[in-house]
């Protein structure tokens, strides 16, 4: 009996959370586990965002390049905050239409052997998913298509695809390097 394409693809995507919870034995850090979950998300590096909650602002851990960006204020406007302090979950396949603060995806991220041109290009679709650890929020997990266009950023966002997000975020809530103060 063969597996059809959804099949398929959640089969793939719960051997990845398997790796994925795998690595909360081991010395991980946050740019290994968010590059773990891109693969299994299936979406490039610059795409996927790890902010932590730090004394009432959210700081990036990944990408690593954002880490000296500043922080954003846990009442402000930003996506991040606002699903850290509501704990509700975003997806939007419209995102490029609602206005928000751009600064962060005009930032130049390094490493990993994507394409260049998309890193900076804006987000067309978001997922924005609160990490928490029972009553407490430890930060917020993001994933997004980049281009130019809505259609050239690829597929829309489904609610499977956030389930996902959330199961991979209750993962990470028991990632070391996501309590307050921990070593990045």
């Amino acid at each position: 009996m063969s597996l059809n394409g959804s099949q398929a693809v959640g089969t793939k995507a719960a051997k990845g959370f398997g790796e994925l919870e795998s690595m909360l034995s081991e010395s991980t850090s946050s740019e290994q586990v968010c590059l773990k979950l891109a693969k299994i998300l299936q979406v490039r590096r610059s795409e996927i965002a790890l902010l932590r909650l730090e004394k009432g602002s959210l700081r990036f851990l990944f990408p690593a390049e954002l880490r000296s960006a500043g922080v954003l204020p846990l009442n402000g406007s930003a996506v991040a905050a606002r699903t850290a302090a509501t704990r509700t979950p975003l997806l939007s396949n419209s995102f490029m239409r609602v206005k928000h603060v751009s600064l962060f995806e005009a930032v130049k991220l390094s490493g990993g052997d994507e394409d260049k041109s998309l890193e900076q290009m804006p987000i067309q679709k978001i997922m924005s998913v609160p990490v928490a650890s029972g009553d407490k929020v430890l930060g917020t997990v993001q994933v997004s298509r980049k281009g130019l266009d809505s259609k050239g950023a690829g597929a829309d966002f489904t609610s499977d695809d956030l389930k996902k997000l959330e199961q991979a975020a209750d993962i990470l809530a028991r990632m070391p390097f996501m309590q307050e103060g921990a070593e990045v």
